[in-house]
């Protein structure tokens, strides 16, 4: 259900600062590749509490933010909002 193909096929270049397209891309590009199943298996460990709280904060904030709540649903949760009663 989740893809990580942006980081597989992108051949641009990584960095930040030049142009908004340019930093568009390298934060899907860090994104996708901090999520990364093995990265995240040796890393997640060495997090402290403050930093796995402001990670998840964060992105917490940026997902209510930013996206409806179908969006959420469909989009981060992979599911299908339910309807309410």
């Amino acid at each position: 259900m989740h893809s990580h193909d942006f980081v597989e096929t992108y051949d641009g270049l990584i960095g930040f600062g030049l142009d908004r397209e340019v930093d568009e891309n390298t934060v899907i590009c860090y994104l996708q590749k901090f999520s990364d199943d093995s990265l995240m298996a040796r890393l997640i460990k060495r997090l402290s509490d403050d930093e796995l709280s402001e990670i998840f904060h964060l992105l917490s904030r940026l997902l209510k933010q930013h996206l409806t709540e179908p969006e959420y649903h469909r989009h981060f949760l992979k599911d299908e909002p339910k309807p309410h009663a």
